[in-house]
Parts: C-alpha cells; structure tokens; sequence
C-alpha cells in the first residue's frame, strides 16, 4: 500500500546523498521561501508529488533540467575551469618555442639560462669539463706549491716562536709570489678558455656539438682580441685603486694623520665597489661578442654596453647571482680539500712527503672547484649575450628560421655559426609583451 508520498526515486549518478531528487511539484518555484508554496496564502495543502517514473531519472541530452534546480553535470561538455568561459573547443594554447639545442629559442628567463648553462655543460662534457679541468689545474699548480711550503715551514717549527715568526714572513713571501705567477697563468688559460667555450655554446645553441680541437681553430685568430680585451677591462678596473695609491703617497709623504688616511680608504672602497659593479655589467657581453661576432676589442666592449643599456639591474642581478652560485659550489670542493692539505702539512713537520701531500690535496680541491665554475661562468655570460640580443634585436626570430631549416635537413650544418655575425644584427625593436 502506498502512503501517497511514493518511494525515493533513485539518484542520477554523481549525485551525493545529501541532494534534492530531481523533481519538484508543478506550481513550485524556485524563489520560493523554504517551508513555503505558492499555495500557502489560499490555505491550500500542497499537492504530493508525483511517483516517479522513468522519465525522471534523468533528461534526455539537450533538454534543460526540471525547474528549480542546477543543471546535470555532464562529463565532457562545457568550458574548462580557468578559462574564463571560453569554450574547450575554442581554446589553443600557443605552441611551444623551439628548442633545437641548449636554449628554447625565445627570450630567456633566469631558470632557462641556468638550465642551457647545466645542459652545455651535459651535451659536451669532454670538451667543456676537460678543458676546464686542465686550465683549473694550471693556475692552481703555483698557489698549491706556496701553500705547501708555507705549512711545511709553520709545521717545522711550532715549537720556537722566533723561529715561527721568521717561517711565518717567508713562507707569506712565498705565498704572494707564487699568487703572482698563478694571476698570470690565469690570465692566459683563462682568457683562451672563454673563448674556446663561448664558441662551444654558439653550436650547442643550434643543438650541434664541437670538439676541443674544432673550437680551438675557430677560436685562434681572435686569440689575440681576446687578450687585449681582458687587459683593457682590468686596466679599467684597477686605474682607480692607481689613484688610491697615489693619494696615500701623498697623505703619508705629508705626515698627515694615520686615522685620515684610513678613513680615505674605506670611503674610497666604499666607491670603488659600485664602480666595479657597474663597468663589469657594462662589458660583460664583450667576450661573446668578440668571439661569435668578430668583432675588435673596443667595437666588443660598445657592443656590450649597447646590449645591456635598458636592462642594466637584471644583468646585473643575475652575473651578482652566478657569481655566488660558483662560489658556493667552488667551495663544496675546495674547503675540504684545502682543510686536509693544510692540516697534513703543519703535523708533516716540513718533511719533503708532507709538502708534496699537501701541494696534490690543495691542487685536486681548486682543480674540482675551478673545473665547475669556469663553465657555468661563461655559460651565463654567453646565455646572457644571446637573451640581450633576442630582446634587443628580436634575435630569435633568425634562429628560429635557421632551426627550422637544419630540423628540414636533419643536422647542424657548421653555417649555423655565421647567424651570430653582425649582419645578422637588427636595431633595438620595442619591448615585446611575450618576454619573460
């Protein structure tokens, strides 16, 4: 028997528990006051709903919903959440930006340039690890022997004070001499070392790849360039600390105060910080213009100012970030082992084994050390080149057509190296809206 009401129908699927069925009375309305009916005012009872049939389980596809209530979810129809009511057959998200080698070919936020930067280091290992590795251990070689003796001699004679302060100025001698001839070890190694890897990444851009020898040949006519570009910068940079030396000959000379003239110091290198800081971001693009560009020393360094004028501070912030990213990673490698060969060469007792210990520990720790740095150093300043020259220049739309070009013919033809030449140059366009 039926008590008039009827049974519950049964529930759509997806629908919880808790939810009205899907059915109402004829004269309801859905603004209608809880506990309320049209009908209320006339004294009326409300009619019963009716038993549920078939029909009302759920409507058929297109038809709206009983009134008064939300519409059936319908798996796969409508717009997706965060499309702003765009329909999901009207929406195309744009195609990714190419990425034939290291680099997407658009221009480049800090997390692609340290990625392109891991990947160089990852697509040519033998080249890029191997060369650096070999010049790391060149310009630690010197330092490593002058701190070997330097600890022999503190070590020999721990027990005499007179003695320790005469090993102590010797072996500080010593030291400076031999940090002397590592600074121009450096220079050389070093100066070949940017442009040989400068020249890796140019390729490696286009997804090629260059041998040691092959980057070598392509690097060695603007050796020369390169050397007199590292020699005009570092005279930019140390002409000041010239005037500073002249100034305390003379405060000294006229038996001025000594607390003046260390108050002239520091005031002075207190300027002298941001002096640095801003010719270094001036010509940091220098390099990678003389070695993919041919360019001559002082047209590299004019080139460079002209790429990073109107992105000074993020040029800045991000050499300012590398450069304690290297130095945190140097370190990992080269404390432990500078801890150790120091250690072994004080309770070596000065002896011939103990120094020769020493010497290979401190070597083997700035060799790792050096050996990481070098590269992502010159891989941020030649990401950072290529990233200028995509803003600046609209540069990745010739790399793209190039791109597509070599994806046609299925490899990296070594032309891909004249895209960086100056013809290839456009002047400075607006800034773009797609820019990270």
């Amino acid at each position: 028997m039926s008590d008039g009401h009827g049974s519950p129908p049964e529930q759509p699927p997806g629908w919880a528990a808790e939810q009205p069925p899907p059915y109402t009375g004829a004269s309801a309305s859905p603004w209608a006051a809880p506990g309320s009916s049209p009908d209320a005012g006339s004294g009326a009872s409300p009619a019963p709903p009716p038993a549920p049939g078939p029909q009302d389980a759920a409507p058929p596809h297109g038809q709206a919903p009983p009134q008064g209530y939300p519409p059936y979810p319908q798996a796969g129809y409508g717009p997706p959440p965060g499309y702003g009511g765009q329909g999901a057959y009207g929406f195309r998200p744009p195609p990714p930006a190419l990425r034939p080698g290291i680099i997407p070919l658009r221009p480049l936020g800090l997390g692609d340039i340290l990625d392109g930067t891991i990947k160089l280091v990852r697509s040519n290992p033998k080249s890029v690890l191997g060369l650096s590795a070999i010049v790391a251990a060149i310009g630690s070689i010197p330092v490593a022997i002058g701190n070997a003796l330097l600890y022999g001699e503190l070590g020999e004679n721990l027990d005499d004070p007179g003695a320790l302060e005469n090993a102590t100025t010797s072996g500080v001698a010593t030291q400076y001499g031999s940090t002397l001839i590592s600074l121009a070890v450096q220079f050389v190694a070093v100066t070949l070392l940017t442009g040989v890897l400068t020249r890796i990444l140019g390729r490696a851009v286009f997804g090629g790849r260059l041998t040691a020898g092959e980057a070598w040949r392509l690097v060695r006519p603007r050796t020369g360039a390169l050397f007199g570009l590292v020699a005009l910068t570092g005279l930019i940079m140390l002409a000041p600390m010239v005037l500073l030396a002249l100034l305390l000959v003379a405060v000294y000379a006229g038996n001025a105060d000594p607390v003046a003239a260390l108050g002239l110091t520091l005031v002075f290198l207190l300027l002298y910080i941001p002096y640095v800081l801003f010719f270094t971001t001036r010509f940091a693009l220098a390099a990678p213009a003389l070695v993919l560009e041919g360019r001559g020393v002082t047209d590299s360094m004019r080139r460079s100012w002209n790429l990073v004028t109107g992105d000074f501070w993020r040029v800045l912030g991000i050499l300012l970030l590398t450069s304690l990213l290297a130095g945190l990673i140097g370190s990992v490698f080269t404390i432990p082992f500078t801890f150790v060969g120091a250690f072994v060469g004080l309770l070596g007792g000065g002896s011939t084994g103990s120094i020769i210990l020493t010497a290979v520990l401190i070597t083997v720790g700035a060799t790792l050390g050096s050996m990481i740095t070098y590269p992502v150093q010159a891989g941020v300043y030649g990401l950072m080149y290529a990233d200028r020259r995509m803003r600046a220049e609209a540069f990745d739309l010739v790399l793209q057509t190039a791109a597509i070009e070599q994806q046609r013919q299925g490899w990296v033809h070594a032309s891909a190296d004249d895209l960086w030449l100056p013809e290839n140059a456009t002047p400075p366009q607006p800034p773009r809206a797609d820019t990270p």
